[in-house]
This record gives C-alpha cells, structure tokens and sequence, in this order.
C-alpha cells in the first residue's frame, strides 16, 4: 500500500479558497456602492447603543447627543463632550476609563518588552562569562591531567630501569645495539 501525499490536499484546499476568494470579490464588484451612512446627528435623542453602530460617532450622556467625532483631534474637546460623559466604541466605558485602560496596557506592553530585552542581554552577558569561566577550567583540569600523566610515564620509566638493572637487562648508553652475552 502507497503512503498517501498530504500536499495534494494541500493543494486541493488551496484551489478551494482560492476560488470562494475569486467569487467573492466578483460578486463585491457586481453589487451596488453601499448607500452613505446616515450623519450622526439622525441619532439623537435615541440610544447610545444606536449611536455607536456608527463607528464615526461619539455619544455624550450629558445631553444624550451622537455627535460626529472630531477627528481633527485626538481627544475631543471639553467644550464638545467631557470625556467621563462621553462614549465611543461601546456604551459600558466612558472616554476617561478608556483612555486610562489603554494607557495601562501600553504601559504594561512597554515595561515587558523593556525587562525582557534587558534580561536577555544580562543573561547573554552572563552565560558568556560562565562560558569562559568554564573553559578556563576545563583548559587548566586538562593540564593537571597531563602533566599527571607525564609524571605516572617518567616514574613507570624509572621503576622499569631498577628492574632491569636489577635482572642486568639494562644496556649501557653508549652501544645499545651490542650483543647481549651470557656469563
């Protein structure tokens, strides 16, 4: 039994979307330009929850008015709307509380990305360190372990001469390759 291929399905879901994309942007372009939103003065004196369908509009509690967002300015004006009386978005959260809210989680985002940024690089710093140190060490352990074995071969080497010097197997310096002769 072959092992089916999962990129042919892959490549069937893409045809798929790609497809409902193509039509849908047909049909967008067959269908008639949406009618103008209505201006948000039309709803006044009815309720906030209608005003704010209407993302451009900003509803004040005070005289209960949609009014059009001034978009000039970033906040609106006092003389507008007060911003604890004032709505946009939603109807359960005042401008004030929003402004706050949102200045929070900047805020809060902003200090994460600054302790993380400066976590990583004291914890590079550190490890860079730690690394070093410990290739030090291990460089010196190393060394020990050599010379170590240096001292073992030089005093292995002695203990083997005693013996042969003790048996007379020891040949002179001078002539190491004399023939070896039985007394």
């Amino acid at each position: 039994m072959e092992a089916v291929r999962p990129w042919p399905l892959w490549l069937q879901g893409l045809a798929l979307l790609w497809g409902r994309a193509v039509a849908g942007l047909e049909r967008i372009r067959s269908t008639v330009p949406p009618a103008p939103a209505q201006a948000c003065s039309a709803f006044s004196q009815k309720s906030c929850e209608e005003c704010l369908k209407n993302v451009s509009c900003l509803w004040c509690y005070t005289n209960n008015t949609c009014i059009d967002y001034p978009v000039r300015s970033i906040l609106p004006p006092s003389a507008l709307c007060s911003l604890s009386n004032a709505r946009w978005g939603v109807c359960w959260i005042n401008f004030e509380a929003l402004i706050i809210a949102m200045a929070v989680v900047a805020g809060l985002i902003l200090v994460s990305i600054t302790v993380c940024c400066c976590y990583c690089c004291y914890c590079r710093r550190r490890s860079r360190s730690r690394l070093d140190e410990e290739e030090e060490q291990l460089a010196r352990k190393r060394e020990e372990r050599r010379l170590q074995s240096l001292q073992r071969k030089h005093e292995r080497k002695l203990k083997h001469d005693e013996i042969r010097k003790k048996y007379g197997l020891l040949q002179d310096s001078d002539n190491p390759y004399s023939r070896f002769e039985n007394e």
